[in-house]
């Protein structure tokens, strides 16, 4: 007897039609219609960072169509065509309003991917990835859908180099001259920062989270580093790629079984080790949510244990950009990801039993990739890092109750006095008034002066943009005058942004947070020692209560919005307005965040966070 839902399936010629017609169009034999189904996925965008992408993609697609088939040793499966999510240029929106759209980036490619993946019902998937939100957005689509998968990024790009000095330029440097009387000198620095093709060099937030994703398993750790135009990409890893996803899709093994506890803190731990980008603490519990762990501060890592790995255990061994000299492309040609993680294994510091999409545990694989020893100049060892702690440190006090505000250490250029930095608060109502400040009064900024940047968190704003324009004028006016100015804000930073800045101070101002209370003239102080961020003034109750008050008024007055907020003109700033989780719980777009936000283990019971339907267990990494 022919089974009802087989005949429902494979027969229904409406079903049918167009997946044969899909079939004869891509070359694939028609018999193979209603076998499961594997492709290819990328982003593309409008700049520089994407511009590979579709050459990878095209190249894996043809490598697994020359695979596909009824023959021996051919893979017995459905192929459909590439498909590709969009994605918002972080470099050319830097202090913009269109920043807003950049984080948010993020939920949009998770939500198409989603729809992508569970609709077409991909039984294997390879995603070409490229710029920093992007990439997170896809791995946490893969974790959802959780049938085999593999990412590789598209690669970083060449530094450019000034032809009249002989310097290394990137964005950042392009950034940091952004307040140069000189006309045509910002010009010229401009025309050289970014050449050829790739997504930004240094250790910023994108080769930060690629590097994050190879740890973690989800990307050989070989296909980390090299440079978007090495005609590996397109030569080599494609017949790679469709060998490992065979392999997956053979042995079942999915992204939940791979991205599991101790490789979120193996990720984690490395991101510290190459003095990563401060996204790193919104990216990390968006990904663990996805994976099936809904409170990353608990079930993972919590932030004392954070702290502790940053400032006692694991220091920083690269010399990159923008704290240090080297780019990716550098790292690579001395022995690329894989050499750093070889490094951390032999010193102890990682887990080395936990699986890889490769198919053999992460320390399996760095033994097959026969990783080189640290070269010493680029990659520091352990036992003489390059520096002697981690490069990030999250802090609480007064002034982040959430425990969310993080700083960059790896790139803090002075201001620390034993550690601590005390500094008077100059508020600004959101980033373009900084911005205007420091373009018609940048003598008015003065040593031990603390910004605070405001209503520019993830419901402010809204989308919590990152400010590499502000912070990289500020660090080139420090350096010209031998001052320090620290900044604070309930926004995020780019990987690119050092100094004394401090981002994801929660809660943010929009939603009541101390942050809103500050005034002029407080005295901030920042103490590493105790990992505390604290307003003095608002220790005492009856100044915090006045200043509550006051500022309670002025938002009921308003509807119930504070006036400083940014305007919520497009669907998804409305909904980014209304649904975004705080900093501390990965900035993105959630259903119900009064939920999500009392108890991430309640959200998860209403669906937030995928029922995890396997776990292995693994041993503990510290």
């Amino acid at each position: 007897m022919t089974d009802t839902k087989t005949v429902l399936i494979d027969r229904h010629p409406g079903r049918s039609a167009q997946t044969i017609g899909m079939a004869r169009v891509l070359g694939t034999d028609p018999d193979l219609i209603h076998e499961p189904s594997v492709g290819v996925v990328g982003t593309k965008g409008d700049s520089q960072c994407y511009l590979g992408v579709q050459e990878k993609v095209e190249a894996i697609h043809a490598c697994l169509k020359g695979r596909i088939g009824k023959g021996e040793g051919q893979l017995k499966l459905r192929l459909v065509q590439p498909e590709f999510t969009i994605a918002t240029s972080d470099g050319i929106r830097n202090g913009t309003r269109e920043m807003r759209y950049s984080l948010i980036g993020r939920e949009v490619t998770n939500d198409a991917l989603c729809e992508h993946l569970e609709a077409t019902g991909l039984a294997g998937t390879i995603a070409v990835v490229a710029c920093d939100k992007p990439p997170v957005g896809t791995l946490a689509a893969l974790l959802e859908h959780n049938l085999p998968s593999i990412i590789m990024s598209d690669g970083p790009i060449h530094p450019g180099q000034d032809p009249k000095t002989g310097e290394a330029l990137d964005i950042v440097s392009a950034y940091q001259v952004a307040g140069n009387p000189d006309p045509e000198f910002r010009h010229h620095i401009a025309c050289h920062a970014c050449p050829g093709i790739g997504s930004c060099g240094g250790m910023f937030t994108y080769n930060t989270m690629q590097t994050f994703i190879g740890v973690v398993g989800m990307q050989p750790l070989h296909m980390v580093a090299p440079a978007s135009d090495d005609r590996r990409r397109v030569e080599q890893f494609p017949g790679e790629l469709v060998d490992l996803l065979a392999n997956l899709i053979d042995k079942d093994l999915k992204p939940r079984d791979i991205v599991v506890r101790d490789s979120l803190r193996n990720a984690v731990i490395v991101a510290m080790a190459v003095g990563g980008s401060t996204n790193v603490t919104l990216h990390a519990p968006e990904i663990a949510r996805a994976a099936g762990y809904a409170d990353f501060w608990r079930e993972v890592m919590t932030p004392e244990e954070f702290n502790h790995l940053s400032q006692h255990v694991v220091p920083v061994l690269t010399d990159a950009r923008p704290y240090g000299k080297y780019s990716m492309v550098d790292i690579d040609r001395v022995g690329g990801v894989q050499m750093i993680v070889r490094e951390l294994l032999d010193a102890g510091l990682l887990n080395g039993e936990v699986m890889t999409c490769t198919g053999e545990t992460l320390a399996g694989q760095v033994a097959r990739l026969e990783a080189k020893p640290v070269d010493g100049t680029i990659v520091y060892p352990v036992a003489r890092p390059y520096k002697p702690t981690g490069g990030l440190r999250v802090l609480g006090g007064n002034l982040s109750p959430d425990f969310s505000a993080i700083l960059k250490l790896a790139g803090v250029e002075g201001g620390l006095d034993g550690n601590v930095f005390r500094g008077q608060a100059r508020v600004f109502e959101g980033e373009r008034h900084l911005l205007e400040a420091l373009d018609k009064t940048p003598d008015s900024f003065q040593d031990k002066d603390m910004i605070i940047v405001r209503y520019e968190g993830p419901s402010g704003a809204p989308g919590m943009p990152e400010m590499l324009d502000p912070t990289s004028r500020i660090t080139a006016l420090c350096r010209e005058r031998g001052i320090v100015v620290a900044l604070m804000t309930d926004a995020r930073f780019s990987g690119g942004s050092v100094g004394l800045v401090i981002g994801h101070v929660g809660p943010e101002a929009a939603l009541g947070g101390p942050i809103a209370f500050i005034e002029d003239g407080d005295e901030i102080v920042v103490d590493l020692n105790t990992n505390a961020l604290n307003c003095p003034a608002l220790d005492d109750a009856a100044t915090l209560s006045a200043r509550k008050s006051a500022w309670e008024k002025v938002v009921a007055d308003n509807g119930g919005v504070h006036p400083n907020c940014g305007a919520a003109d497009t669907r998804l700033l409305h909904r980014a307005r209304h649904t975004a989780v705080p900093a501390i719980r990965g900035g993105g777009l959630h259903p119900n965040r009064e939920v999500w936000v009392r108890s991430p283990r309640e959200a998860a019971r209403s669906g937030f966070v995928p029922a995890n339907r396997h776990r292995p267990e693994t041993k503990k990494a510290f």
